[in-house]
């Protein structure tokens, strides 16, 4: 009898043994699905949103290919220096806006009066604005004199671990590296500037208002007449240049374009790049990358071409 019930309970024991292996197993098969769940909508979540990131990539590059297009169909005399259109682009549609780089002050051909004039319409005082533009144009021009340039010999007394370019600027970011002007001006410079336009005359049909303030000779008075009437379609745009003075305006374009695309995806949501691309008269290509911004994510690819 003793024998029996210890035999009894031998089994039961066995059984339960089996029942919590069971139930171990049972759980870790659990969690594994749900770990394989996990990394399944993960990689469904990334590759979502890497293929949006394709598509809109290809509809930006589609809007530029079609502004690009229609700049090169033009002479240069007759090419507009800007303008605006969309497209539908497969399931999404663009949205592009092109504009002469001729529309921005160009740091490495405007005059001093031009640079200090804006810096003084941006909240920079009349003689402070005349020194940073000295500073400017210092940094941009070439000198043979070596460590005794009087520029050079500054920046060092004045403690800084580098020395003006005395060159081009390659990007209008490095407006920031010129001694002295405060980053907050220089945050407000540069929807105003650029390095690729090759022109010391700014066009004065698209330029916004702060560039047009900056004119030598500006009043204004004077601004709010060439703001207003500048979009006349019956105006002589000559007759603009002879109300502003002429100096430092011009009508004409320059070979390069900043051009804005904004993407609509299927879904709605809209992504924007801006571009600064060169028209090119001969070769192979209409036109080159001269800057390439993702305002989505604030990537930047920028690079400096020659303008002549």
């Amino acid at each position: 009898m003793a024998a029996s019930c210890a035999t009894a309970r031998g089994a039961e024991s066995q059984r339960g043994f089996i029942v919590i292996a069971v139930l171990w197993i049972l759980a870790a098969v659990t969690a594994l699905v749900l770990i394989y769940l996990t990394y399944v909508i993960n990689t469904a979540i990334v590759v979502a949103s890497s293929t949006d990131r394709i598509q809109a990539e290809a509809m930006v590059s589609a809007g530029l290919e079609l502004a690009a297009l229609q700049l090169s169909g033009y002479s240069e005399a007759a090419r507009p220096s800007s303008g605006t259109f969309n497209a539908r682009v497969g399931a999404g549609r663009v949205f592009v806006s092109f504009r002469s780089e001729a529309a921005r002050i160009d740091l490495n051909a405007a005059s001093k009066q031009l640079l200090s004039g804006l810096m003084a319409g941006l909240g920079a005082s009349p003689f402070d604005a005349a020194v940073y533009a000295d500073r400017i144009l210092a940094w941009r021009t070439p000198t043979g004199l070596g460590d005794s340039d009087p520029e050079t010999s500054f920046y060092k007394t004045s403690g800084l671990a580098y020395a003006p370019r005395h060159a081009p600027f390659p990007a209008a970011e490095e407006l920031g590296l010129v001694y002295g002007i405060p980053s907050a001006l220089v945050e407000r410079m540069l929807p105003f500037v650029t390095v690729f336009s090759n022109m010391a005359q700014v066009n004065i049909l698209d330029a916004e208002p702060q560039v047009l303030a900056a004119l030598p000779g500006m009043t204004p008075i004077m601004l709010q007449a060439v703001v207003s009437q500048r979009s006349d379609p019956a105006l002589d745009p000559h007759a603009l240049i002879g109300m502003v003075g002429g100096e430092g305006a011009t009508i004409a374009s320059s070979k390069a374009y900043r051009v804005v695309v904004d993407t609509e995806l299927p879904d709605g949501r809209r992504r924007s790049s801006e571009i600064v691309i060169l028209l090119l008269e001969a070769g192979d290509e209409p036109y080159c990358v001269l800057s390439w911004r993702n305002n989505s994510d604030g990537s930047t690819v920028s690079q400096r071409a020659a303008l002549r």
